[in-house]
């Protein structure tokens, strides 16, 4: 990897590998700077702008362990480097990381995130469309009107568990909540995987000591859920991948889910808590939306450019040498989509406080063809989830100071960690538990989908008791994190 020479570089203490480190040996004394750490944790957005100031478009970064790549900050380059899969491949085992030992792939935290997996976001050309084209064909067999009913009730089952009270933590008690009870019933996953499942999915994003433990309760509980759905399918994601004209084996079925509850989870969840702060805390964000200047969706467009729920996006490696943002990059480079640092690229956002919530050309589901799938789903829980939220509690407020709201942050994203509110105590709606889905149209194939089992059928009454059973253990494991 060659790295801009010295003038060039950033020194600024605390963000350079220490002296003695192989890193700042082979960089000399102005090395890349560290992508984690205090310095990326406190103020990430801050951060990228002092490498814009510093490099350019694309600047020199260390990842966990000074790991090197290259953070692409600027919004040209990030689509450019998105559209360019022959220059730039979506495949991991092309990065010369892997040759020279730079990373312990037994022991790394950012295995869960750069290791090759057998999923359509580590392949490019035809094979990258096979299994795309199943991914997208078991998103997409949901009516959207459907999945938005279905969210609706979630909904109020979740505020009905805070709302007599007259105060709630939105993060933990709501954004953390609905994403998750959405892709559960989504996926086909099983009642008693459900709440350590989803808890070791978030898990992954801190890569902490815990990630690799994580991942591997991922795979397996994920691995139980295909082998239940081989035997008996139903209308979920996971029997639609597996019954799609591609032909995935399940080991390739396992990997998708894990893309769906990793992506579609943590991304949904943050964006539903980022546009929850920006209306308690912001009044002509609230105003507009009360006043009609603008709806929830554009609404959510809006924090879409302002705060993705993913700000880093790994990667891409180059597949030969090149130059990119003015640097040079040599084949089998690491690259990071910065997704966050192009959304407010003066190139093409010189007024930064301009409402773009028209504007859907943001990279907060990437681009190109490995742009986000799943993303119209997301934008209905967060926008269906919301509505509701605001409709039942009209009158909700931010119960603490908005000075005293932290975050925690990794490489790849920035969390709100608490919103308590305060509001007007209301009685809850009745509620005996989430509908089926509507069944979608029969198939392009002619193949119908197998219907979901009737309320009354056989069974029904023991899957009542599990549902029952999993919503209690599935409030005491968050409330308790």
């Amino acid at each position: 990897m060659t790295f801009p020479p010295a003038e060039h570089a950033t020194a600024q203490a605390g963000r350079v590998p220490p002296p003695g480190c192989p890193a700042h040996a082979a960089t000399g004394t102005d090395g890349p700077t560290r992508l984690y750490g205090e310095a990326a944790a406190t103020d990430p957005m801050g951060l990228y702008e002092q490498l814009r100031a510093a490099h350019g478009p694309v600047a020199p970064v260390l990842l966990d362990g000074d790991v090197r790549a290259w953070l692409v900050l600027g919004y040209l380059e990030n689509r450019d480097v998105a559209s360019r899969p022959t220059q730039f491949s979506r495949d991991p085992r092309v990065w010369h990381g892997w040759r020279t030992g730079e990373i312990d792939p037994a022991t790394s935290p950012l295995m869960p995130m750069i290791g090759w997996r057998p999923d359509c976001v580590c392949a490019d050309g035809e094979e990258h469309q096979r299994l795309r084209g199943a991914l997208t064909a078991g998103l997409g067999q949901f009516d959207h009107r459907g999945v938005r009913r279905h969210v609706i009730r979630f909904a109020h089952q979740v505020i009905d568990g805070f709302c007599e009270k007259g105060d709630a933590e939105l993060v933990g008690q709501f954004t953390e909540h609905l994403p998750m009870l959405t892709l559960i019933h989504l996926l086909g996953m099983s009642d008693e995987d459900a709440p350590e499942l989803v808890h070791a999915a978030r898990d992954l994003f801190k890569a902490t000591e815990t990630s690799l433990a994580s991942n591997a309760f991922v795979l397996e509980s994920l691995e139980r859920l295909v082998a239940a759905k081989r035997a008996h399918p139903g209308h979920n994601i996971a029997s639609a991948l597996m019954a799609h004209p591609a032909g995935l084996t399940d080991e390739e079925v396992k990997h998708h889910l894990r893309l769906i509850l990793l992506a579609g989870y943590e991304t949904t969840a943050n964006l539903m808590s980022n546009v929850l702060r920006m209306v308690l805390t912001d009044p002509r964000f609230r105003g507009s939306l009360a006043g009609g200047q603008m709806t929830l969706p554009e609404a959510v467009e809006q924090v879409l450019w302002d705060e993705p729920p993913l700000m880093v996006c790994p990667g891409r490696w180059a597949n030969s040498d090149t130059v990119l943002g003015g640097q040079e990059i040599k084949t089998g480079d690491m690259l990071l989509l910065g997704l966050a640092a192009g959304n407010v690229d003066q190139a093409i956002r010189p007024d930064p406080a301009a409402p773009v919530h028209h504007n859907r050309a943001h990279l907060s589901f990437s681009a190109g063809t490995h742009e986000c799938p799943g993303q119209d789903i997301g934008r209905i829980i967060a926008d269906a989830g919301i509505d509701i939220l605001l409709t039942r509690l009209p009158d909700i407020a931010l119960s603490v100071p908005e000075e005293s709201l932290t975050w925690r942050s990794t490489t790849w994203a920035r969390h709100l960690t608490a919103l308590p509110v305060g509001f007007s105590p209301r009685p809850p709606r009745a509620d005996d538990g989430p509908a089926p889905l509507p069944a979608p149209p029969v198939q392009s194939d002619g193949v119908p989908p197998v219907p979901p089992v009737p309320a009354g059928a056989p069974g029904g009454t023991r899957r009542s008791e599990a549902r029952a059973s999993w919503w209690t253990r599935l409030k005491r494991l968050l409330g308790g994190r």
